[in-house]
């Protein structure tokens, strides 16, 4: 598990493939703030060659009519004239060199939407995609299409449709994967344990995202799992909570592992519930000047014993998150440093039903932080063995055992690894959100 991943990430912000192909998409949106909403002139809807204007040069005009009157005379194929349009924006916005800051389709962008709602269509995993190398790594499947034709973590993506996809951005193979309900999709995989590549024919369908799983470990210490920040996180987490509470629960384990970031209004939210009164996180713009600052209230605090685990695909929001329960002193990092996603985005609807994402900010932990391109250092670093967790088909996690041992110290009890073994499987949140807060009462 390496610190160099893109993780692209659902925005999601790790937006998110999921359905399609999962959560793996690093970003930090600000889905909830208010937007410019850009007006387009009645002719700008209409396709047609660009004109000279201040947006698009003299010469680069003149050199796509060029490219045009070659099209015309020579191109073997029927020409797409809205693609190539929607091609023209999404290379302009690709010129930003920044790829955070990316133009959606009417269709892409309602699936963006779609996915920060905690469903969409796709096959069930969660992708991540190394900074140095390209490579798109299966970091969870979850229950779908996937899992059923036998797609596996730490698979590496190779082929969609029979397509080489190596040297491709992971929003791009993202695209891919997805598409309409009931259509197949074919996605070739490398898979390390047996040296081989495997292909699976799937159906793309209606996918939920299980944001949080918890249950109660061996000696009333609560975890929870939380794959990314989407609309329902939130209030899923804090029902989580309240329901181990009702179990006895003395400490507990958030587990931001391979959780590549998602809403910023919901990681706010989720902190509230955990912090005592004072700032959460705030964002400057390119000149300094502080956009926003998110403060907690005093209505809530969590106060036994905390662990955070992180890794290297832990980003965006998830670093958010990570850093104020550091920053405040009320819980342990363990793991590995996390990725370094520092930015916020924001996305600014356009009158025909596109968008453009465009990043506008940088966020700073409590303390000021700066950790883009950083990331944040666990106080206890462990390094995750994945080989005994293959061996062991996921029943050892030394990272969680890390973890487990400091809650124990926190409350005075011997360490005993036999006695860290979770011993209960995962339970669905089922709570509504009124349950959970008379249960985290």
């Amino acid at each position: 598990m390496k610190a160099t991943k893109k993780i692209a990430a659902i925005f999601l912000m790790t937006l998110v493939i999921l359905g399609s192909c999962g959560c793996g998409k690093q970003n930090l949106v600000l889905k909830n703030a208010t937007t410019e909403e850009i007006k387009l002139n009645s002719e700008s809807t209409e396709v047609k060659t660009l004109r000279d204007s201040d947006v698009v040069g003299k010469d680069t005009n003149s050199k796509l009519e060029a490219i045009q009157s070659i099209l015309d005379k020579n191109f073997y194929f029927e020409e797409d004239e809205q693609a190539k349009q929607d091609g023209l924006i999404k290379g302009y916005m690709e010129g930003l060199d920044d790829p955070y800051s990316v133009y959606y389709t009417k269709e892409e962008y309602d699936e963006f939407m779609e996915n920060t709602e905690g469903e969409y269509v796709g096959v069930g995993v969660q992708v991540s995609q190394a900074a140095d190398t390209k490579i798109i790594t299966v970091v969870k499947v979850f229950d779908g299409p996937a899992k059923e034709a036998g797609i596996e973590s730490e698979d590496v993506i190779t082929k969609v449709d029979g397509e080489d996809i190596s040297d491709q951005d992971i929003d791009t193979v993202v695209d891919k994967i997805r598409g309409v309900e009931g259509t197949e999709v074919t996605i070739t995989v490398y898979r390390s344990s047996d040296g081989k590549d495997h292909e699976f024919t799937m159906k793309r369908q209606k996918v939920e995202n299980p944001t949080v799983e918890y249950k109660m470990l061996s000696d009333n210490i609560g975890y929870i799992s939380v794959s990314s920040f989407y609309e329902v996180t939130a209030q899923q987490f804090i029902a989580a909570v309240g329901e181990l509470n009702v179990q006895g629960m003395e400490g507990l384990i958030v587990d931001l592992r391979d959780n590549g970031g998602g809403l910023l209004d919901i990681a706010v939210e989720m902190l509230d519930f955990m912090l005592p009164e004072g700032k959460i996180v705030y964002t400057e713009d390119k000149d300094g000047n502080v956009i926003d600052s998110y403060n907690s209230t005093d209505e809530q605090q969590f106060t036994k014993p905390l662990v955070v685990l992180v890794n290297g695909y832990s980003a965006s929001a998830s670093e958010i998150f990570a850093g104020a329960i550091k920053d405040y002193g009320i819980g342990i990092l363990v793991g590995t440093n996390t990725y370094g996603k520092g930015i916020v985005q924001r996305m600014f609807p356009l009158e025909d039903g596109s968008a453009v994402k465009v990043t506008i900010a940088k966020y700073f932990t409590p303390k000021g932080n700066d950790i883009h391109k950083i990331g944040i250092k666990p106080d206890v670093e462990v390094e995750f063995d994945s080989q005994a967790y293959k061996d062991s088909k996921g029943e050892t996690d030394n990272q969680l055992d890390a973890a487990i041992d400091e809650i124990n110290k926190k409350l005075g009890r011997s360490v005993s690894k036999e006695e860290s073994n979770p011993d209960t499987n995962a339970s669905e949140i089922e709570k509504t959100e009124e349950e959970a807060s008379e249960a985290a009462e």
